[in-house]
């Protein structure tokens, strides 16, 4: 493995590192409340990063998307390329890239997900890749700022709507971090199959997935663990720059044993979520199966992510708990990214079922191994 940035990702990640870094301050955060900073939007637009990951690929998004999270950038960049972007250019059609594709590159489209699937949404097929949508999602991030959803079916069929639709309701939904986030509500909406009836040859050999369903999850979840390496590494800038300065009995915080120890965990914390989610992208661009390195990277941005905005927020001590606090905002994305990627426990019973599929049929009864000496169920003999 080799996560070298080629030359391209490297010019795309300096260039949103700029773009982030100059207009995603504090003071137009807090002025954008829920929305999108549209100026920040336009400004991303310009400078072709959404269709730069046509050409970067998924480990050149996770990079883009590291300098979203350090800045907590009120846009909805890593939706639009997740499951508009890179969703249609592996799997849509000839015609679905040509009529979608420009207009989610040049931002004036903006694209949203409703995933995983959804056991209540249920889809009614019609002639061709035309289908009929009726069921409720509760929340859906960026709901309110998107013109397309990709909605998943319950039968794990992935569906284009249009939110102005007839049919199509969103209602604002409050949630932890402000993502102008909706619930969505679809009553008999039209619904364009992704990929058209069937998933064409060439958008297979474009994925490294069979399943056009589980190569967007993958996708998606590789995309939020990346925002969340950001928030992580963002929130220990601001621990760092606090506690070297903050002074309590004559010297700063920092020189203080358990300060220095915290923010130690909290660091090889966020080191885990970078580098199991850079090699779970790394694969998938590779062609190469990524489903447990996505699960693992997944698993880490949800359980570690936690620890980390958590462990910010504490050693910020009292103003830690200022809700106008710039590390607020840290704390806030990193428990919402950390719900949108899955619950730790749900991701590793997916990652034990995935790897006792893999190493073949369960070892007979008679040849489980017998608990240890002392432990519980133990005999004497």
């Amino acid at each position: 493995m080799d996560f070298t940035p080629t030359e391209e990702q490297t010019a795309a990640q300096e260039l949103a590192a700029r773009i982030f870094g100059d207009l995603a301050t504090h003071e137009r955060l807090a002025a954008a409340g829920s929305g999108t900073d549209t100026e920040l939007w336009k400004a991303l637009c310009a400078a072709g990063l959404p269709g730069a990951v046509e050409e970067i690929g998924l480990l050149g998004l996770v990079l883009l998307l590291e300098e979203q999270g350090r800045t907590t950038a009120q846009v909805p960049f890593a939706a639009t390329c997740a499951y508009g972007v890179l969703a249609v250019a592996r799997h849509g059609t000839h015609a679905q890239r040509a009529r979608l594709l420009p207009g989610l590159r040049a931002g004036t489209e903006v694209a949203t997900g409703a995933f995983p699937a959804q056991p209540g949404v249920r889809a009614e097929a019609r002639t061709g890749a035309a289908g009929r949508l009726t069921g409720v999602v509760r929340s859906v991030p960026w709901l309110r700022e998107a013109t397309h959803v990709l909605v998943a079916d319950a039968g794990r069929g992935l569906w284009l709507v249009r939110t102005d639709d007839p049919g199509v309701r969103r209602h604002p939904v409050e949630t932890t971090a402000p993502w102008a986030a909706g619930r969505l509500t679809l009553d008999r909406a039209a619904g364009e199959r992704l990929g058209g009836p069937g998933v064409s040859p060439s958008s297979q050999r474009r994925s490294n997935s069979g399943d056009p369903y589980d190569d967007v999850l993958g996708i998606v979840r590789t995309a939020w663990s990346a925002l969340q390496a950001g928030v992580c590494a963002g929130a220990l800038a601001r621990v760092v720059a606090h506690t070297t300065m903050r002074e309590q009995f004559g010297r700063p915080l920092s020189a203080n044993q358990g300060v220095l120890l915290r923010a130690a965990d909290a660091y090889m914390d966020t080191e885990a979520i970078r580098v199991t989610t850079y090699e779970a992208a790394w694969r998938r661009d590779q062609g190469l199966d990524a489903a447990p390195q996505t699960l693992t990277a997944a698993w880490w941005a949800a359980e570690a992510g936690t620890r980390v905005v958590h462990a910010a927020q504490h050693l910020h001590g009292g103003i830690g708990a200022d809700v106008d606090h710039p590390v607020h905002r840290h704390f806030l994305w990193g428990r919402q990214v950390a719900g949108y990627v899955g619950s730790g426990a749900g991701l590793l019973e997916e990652l034990g079922e995935l790897v006792a599929e893999s190493s073949g049929p369960a070892l007979p009864e008679a040849s489980a191994v017998a608990p240890s000496e002392g432990g519980p169920g133990n005999e004497s003999r």
